[in-house]
């Protein structure tokens, strides 16, 4: 007997967990996740989250903010709606018990991030993502909502063009199972294990946005991948944004600030885009200090990073045995979020019926071309909670459909050939090669030599994978499985990304060409449709939502 809910989420970062409180409680809600609720992603987010609530501050503000920060590519009602949202959201996480840092008078406290025209960020220190995972995992225990933890989505279930659940793999035991489901929400998170080195978990493989591509939904805009600035060198740990915001500075091997150069308003504080393309080039014009640039924090003084960054301390000494408060840290720009995605309507509903999405594996598209930090986690909650709504009241309006157990069998033959194959290449090495081809072809700056050359890397990669073959062929926590399962996710949003960046003929945020210099908002000002076809990603186009903001230059 397949188990069944009203609704089903993938996913148990924030997306997914604030969309599981959203669903009623008369409704049977299940939570399915490939680790832990605590163990998602979402706990590594330092920084903080974005919200107008300082009467001096206004959601319009947010707005513009949010828009240009996009470079144009942000559709306008959606943003329009997290801005608005966004203050109401924070009121009732703090309802919840989020313990957010305080200002001396009280109120929650706020700093400045990057692209924003007022301080609006608030935060728990630099491990607000780790405080409010653990906050909304109290209240889905509360709720008793039913966690599969350890279990691997491995297909949707898609029926007469309808989603009716989930084929899983219960990695304790190593059965395959068919979960139904009248709604599923993909909340999963990003792709950055797609690079070689990124800020990401190495959980971070792009699952339900590779699920719903090979459901038939298309992806949008995947070829804008954000580098964080602030990074360091080979381990790819983040340092927050929050450094900067709290009034650290960058500079190079003459000790210059050198984004007095790049954005002599803003500084350190401009775009993410913008300060790792500074970054970058300072580096490739020999200004660098071993192929990285400093992050200085030493003027701030003791108290304030023990107070407000002492996580980044911890990190800075743990990782590069550099003390922040009496040296700099060395850092670098790496590979952190991802603005493409599923794609959604307002509400996170996909294309397909009974099928809905949130956070970062979703693109309802409010952070276009470049995302603001302290905008991802707001997305989470706001969609979070509108995707977890809409997919209960589409629940409540449909009818369990009885299973056909075709997908169940299909999966148990394409996992059943993995595991009995005898001889073959190991998944660790190609998911190697596969990150390195995108580090080197589709980073911060891309020309088309470079990309035509990674996109023929990777397709004489792409056969290699029907040839995996496994040391373990145990039952129980085969994780070299799930490594050999995950490398199909990796390859097919590589291939989305690549073939989305090779033709888009403009440097738009985090898109960046030195053979297109420009933004081309007569031919490019549309978003990329990537739909999957037996040839690799076929592409489309749909037009940018605008609605308040009018084009305009965008500098910092």
């Amino acid at each position: 007997m397949p188990l069944e809910h009203d609704v089903l989420i993938v996913g148990a970062g924030l997306a997914g967990m604030r969309a599981a409180i959203a669903v009623p409680t008369h409704l049977n809600v299940g939570v399915i996740s490939k680790v832990h609720p605590v163990r998602s992603h979402s706990v590594a987010a330092e920084g903080g989250i974005n919200a107008a609530i300082r009467p001096e501050d206004s959601w319009e503000s947010h707005m513009y903010d949010t828009v240009k920060g996009s470079d144009w590519l942000g559709d306008q009602d959606a943003i329009e709606i997290l801005c608005r949202e966004a203050p109401g959201d924070i009121m009732e996480l703090e309802r919840m018990g989020a313990l957010f840092s305080r200002d001396p008078q009280g109120r929650i406290d706020q700093r400045n991030f990057g692209g924003l025209g007022f301080p609006r960020t608030c935060y728990v220190a630099d491990r607000t993502g780790h405080a409010l995972v653990h906050l909304l995992y109290e209240q889905l225990v509360k709720r008793a909502a039913h966690v599969y933890e350890e279990w691997y989505v491995t297909s949707l279930i898609v029926e007469e063009g309808v989603c009716r659940g989930v084929v899983a793999l219960n990695i304790f035991n190593g059965e395959l199972t068919e979960i139904r489901a009248k709604a599923v929400v993909l909340a999963t998170g990003g792709y950055g294990r797609v690079y070689l080195i990124s800020t990401n978990g190495l959980i971070n493989t792009g699952d339900g946005m590779a699920l719903a591509y090979r459901a038939g939904v298309p992806l949008q805009d995947m070829e804008f991948v954000q580098f964080h600035p602030t990074t360091l060198k080979e381990t790819g740990i983040l340092i927050t944004e929050g450094a900067r915001g709290e009034g650290g500075y960058l500079f190079n091997a003459r000790g210059e600030r050198f984004m007095e150069k790049y954005a002599p308003k803003m500084m350190e504080l401009a775009s993410r885009d913008v300060v790792s393309r500074a970054e970058y080039q300072e580096i490739l014009e020999g200004r660098g200090v071993d192929g990285c640039v400093m992050l200085d924090l030493r003027h701030l003084g003791k108290a304030k990073i023990m107070e407000k960054l002492p996580q980044i301390w911890e990190l800075s000494i743990t990782y590069v045995g550099v003390d922040p408060v009496e040296a700099p840290i060395p850092v670098t720009p790496g590979v952190h979020y991802s603005m493409g995605g599923i794609l959604t309507d307002i509400h996170g509903a996909t294309p397909i019926r009974g099928l809905f999405a949130a956070g970062e594996c979703a693109s309802v598209s409010v952070h276009g071309a470049n995302r603001l930090g302290g905008n991802a986690l707001m997305e989470t909650i706001v969609y979070g909670r509108r995707a977890g709504t809409r997919a209960a009241e589409y629940a409540e309006q449909t009818q369990p459909a009885p299973s056909s157990g075709r997908v169940l069998q299909q999966e148990r033959e394409r996992i059943g050939a993995i595991l009995s194959r005898k001889e073959g290449e190991r998944a660790g090495l190609l998911r190697e090669e596969i990150g390195k081809v995108m580090a080197d072809h589709f980073g911060i700056l891309r020309t088309r030599e470079r990309m035509e050359e990674g996109k023929r890397k990777l397709a004489e990669i792409r056969p290699r994978l029907e040839k995996i073959a496994l040391h373990d062929r145990g039952k129980t926590f085969n994780l070299e499985l799930i490594d050999a399962l995950q490398i199909f996710s990796i390859m097919d949003l590589a291939e989305c990304i690549a073939e989305g960046a090779a033709v888009r003929e403009e440097s738009r945020g985090a898109h960046s060409r030195p053979d297109f210099p420009k933004r081309d908002d007569v031919n490019w000002l549309k978003h990329t449709l990537a739909y999957r076809s037996e040839a690799g990603p076929r592409l489309d186009y749909r037009p940018v939502t605008i609605t308040r903001v009018p084009l305009g230059e965008r500098k910092y």
